[in-house]
């Protein structure tokens, strides 16, 4: 399965000047959230690939003006494909924005998806805006990553986990890639293509 990864900045190849190529053999597009709803909303018309999304801190328009045509995955276990993929968008809280979120916030936030959790086995991907904490956020408030994260990868051990939030010149030490247990973690900052096997996977 062919996953095109977006997040937080337009990729201008895939926008301003649409590099269709760029579009080929894409069975699926996640989007880690920060980004317009036009410029999502525009993909649809250039690929039949689902989009689905969480929501970034700075996504408080889209309560109002969502992305036409792609599917919200927030608090929910969504399904393609057989690739179960577990969405929680915003970030930790730092001023009074709708997707911003306290470490108990989030916490509560999981628990209340303990059901669908139970139902569907558990999920494959961890589709988020923020990363995890000490596995590639900052140490500004707004940029740091939820210690629950590492508890769901921890007691889930899921093949996945994309987020964003953290820009690459954030950090002269960006890292867009790392492992943590069983967890391949990507930063999807702009835009990355990832092959991964079809599901279901054998553990």
């Amino acid at each position: 399965m062919k996953i095109l990864l977006l997040a937080d900045e337009a990729e201008p190849t895939l926008w301003e000047y649409l590099n269709r190529a760029k579009l080929e053999g894409v069975d699926l597009i996640l989007s880690c959230g920060d980004l317009p709803a036009s410029y999502l909303s525009f993909l649809t018309c250039f690929t039949n690939a689902p989009i689905l999304y969480v929501h970034g801190n700075h996504d408080d328009r889209y309560a109002s003006q969502p992305p036409e045509g792609c599917i919200c995955v927030e608090d929910t276990v969504y399904t393609h494909n057989g690739l179960r993929i577990l969405g929680l968008g915003g970030s930790m809280r730092y001023n009074n924005g709708i997707n911003q979120y306290t470490e108990k916030d989030m916490e509560k936030r999981i628990r209340k998806m303990r059901w669908k959790l139970f139902r569907s086995g558990g999920f494959d991907v961890l589709l988020a805006h923020s990363p995890a904490f000490q596995l590639g956020d900052d140490t500004d408030r707004a940029h740091t990553g939820f210690v629950c994260f590492r508890t769901l990868m921890d007691k889930y051990h899921p093949r996945y986990f994309f987020h964003g939030h953290v820009h690459q010149n954030y950090r002269f030490d960006f890292k867009r890639t790392r492992e943590y247990n069983d967890t391949a973690i990507i930063n999807a900052f702009r835009y990355y293509i990832i092959d991964i096997p079809d599901p279901p996977y054998t553990r």
